[in-house]
């Protein structure tokens, strides 16, 4: 019930009032049944602004360390983000990802959307990265379509590290839906997995206009912080390239 008194009363028209969001692709959301909406992640606005304009309720894989703080403000925290409709996840890796998978397909069974960012992590410096298998795995033993989604001007509202966002329009498109049959029952090939993970990237990609970097994102961000620098000297690749 807050999930809902929270979309239509009291968080949702103040997103819609402040950032005055551009919606594109629309019609590609289904109306009902099971689908994966895989998207950028610039903000931690966007774990917000998706929620508050689409019809539909979307539940969010989000890092459990939003649900794990201390004292008064992380209980606060982790209440807030579970009525949102944000499930905890450990993003540490190996059974860890398993947990995780399960758990989107849980949603996936009850007929829901599912939403996910396929890099893990938000992009510290703007720019798209490798997508992480675990979108792939979903949709494949699931059976159901993605919906890439572009995030556009959020960075620019709330990069990383900053707490109150500008007041800025943004823009969120979303693009056909991805259809994967043909790779039924081949969610264990790792070949598989890999190449409609990295589908789904290049329609985000497509979507978004970024530039696109053949790196997981946390990996980039750990080598800049043991440098002391800003900007990894990572394999870089434009829109199109």
């Amino acid at each position: 019930m807050f999930y809902y008194v929270l979309k239509y009363v009291l968080l949702g028209p103040l997103l819609r009032l402040l950032f005055r969001p551009r919606i594109e692709g629309m019609e590609n959301i289904p109306e009902k049944g099971a689908a994966i909406v895989a998207g950028n992640h610039l903000s931690f606005s966007d774990h917000f602004l998706m929620p508050a304009i689409l019809p539909r309720r979307i539940t969010f894989l989000a890092k459990a360390e939003y649900f794990t703080g201390p004292g008064l403000k992380g209980r606060l925290t982790a209440a807030f983000f579970r009525s949102a409709g944000q499930i905890p996840v450990d993003r540490s890796g190996g059974k860890a990802g398993d947990s995780a998978i399960r758990e989107g397909l849980k949603v996936l069974a009850a007929d829901e959307l599912l939403g996910i960012y396929p890099e893990g992590t938000r992009s510290h410096d703007g720019r798209l990265y490798k997508g992480k298998v675990g979108v792939a795995t979903m949709a494949l033993r699931a059976g159901v379509k993605v919906i890439p989604c572009a995030m556009i001007g959020t960075y620019e509202i709330q990069p990383t590290g900053r707490r109150l966002p500008r007041i800025k329009p943004v823009t969120i498109r979303f693009g056909e839906p991805l259809e994967f049959s043909r790779f039924e029952g081949m969610d264990h090939e790792r070949f598989v997995v890999r190449s409609v993970t990295d589908e789904i990237m290049y329609a985000i990609l497509e979507l978004s206009g970024q530039e696109y970097v053949d790196r997981y994102a946390a990996d980039v961000k750990a080598e800049e912080q043991g440098r002391g620098t800003g900007r990894g000297a990572g394999s870089r690749l434009r829109r199109g390239a």
